[in-house]
């Protein structure tokens, strides 16, 4: 009995190992292909730039530039709550994907 009762110890701790693992692997695969490298400059990229960030289509990306002319960039990145379409939910995933430096610190 206690033999037996070991053995299906171990068979769940294997499984659940195997899952948590399996887990991991979900996730990664999960991310979106077109995720940045690096952080996006707001007052800096291009349309193409802007779409390659989660849930930002052309019309979001063309509403970034043109708020970023309006206004003579971002100077922070909460700015972006500005732009409509963009509310809290989707600037705290876009948050540690963009950056607001200037032109002259990227040099």
């Amino acid at each position: 009995m206690i033999r037996m009762t070991t053995t299906i110890l171990f068979a769940l701790i294997l499984t659940v190992t195997a899952l948590g693992t399996g887990v991991s692997a979900a996730q990664e695969a999960s991310r979106p292909a077109s995720a940045p490298a690096a952080a996006v400059n707001l007052n800096t990229a291009s349309v193409t730039q802007l779409e390659t960030l989660p849930g930002i289509g052309r019309a979001v990306a063309e509403r970034i530039i043109e708020y970023r002319q309006k206004n003579g960039g971002f100077k922070k990145p909460e700015d972006l709550m500005n732009v409509r379409g963009i509310g809290e939910k989707s600037f705290l995933k876009l948050k540690p994907l963009v950056t607001v430096a200037t032109a002259k610190a990227e040099r």
